[in-house]
């Protein structure tokens, strides 16, 4: 429930703000595998109708803080499509759309906030 609170609070604030935060909360953790961003995902979804529904950027940013909490972070994508013209937002992990019912292939990356190791020596 707390990271679907904060995705709420987080999703509230511009694109920018948003890919800031989650490029940051990204550093140092070691990518998600698939069953992590699914069991995750399946967490987010019992707590929250929304994110059940149509809350798509909400329901991706609270997967992906789910995940950080765990130490692991998924590839974090909104992304668009022309015909029709619509915009999503959806995790991946090894390389695969996690839980998508359609072909992500199909939509364009706009902001992409994949896994950010912390290299030695570098500060936080």
């Amino acid at each position: 429930m707390l990271a679907v609170g904060a995705a709420r609070l987080l999703t509230r604030r511009p694109p920018r703000d948003v890919r800031r935060v989650l490029t940051r909360l990204s550093r140092g953790a070691r990518p998600a595998t698939y069953d992590e961003a699914a069991a995750a995902r399946a967490a987010v979804l019992r707590v929250s109708v929304m994110c059940a529904g149509d809350g798509c950027l909400q329901r991706s940013v609270a997967i992906a803080l789910l995940c950080r909490w765990h130490g692991a972070w998924p590839t974090w994508r909104v992304g668009v499509r022309t015909m029709p013209f619509r915009a999503h937002a959806w995790v991946e992990a090894e390389g695969t759309a996690v839980g998508e019912s359609s072909d992500t292939t199909l939509w364009r990356p706009l902001i992409t906030v994949a896994c950010q190791s912390r290299a030695r020596g570098a500060r936080p």
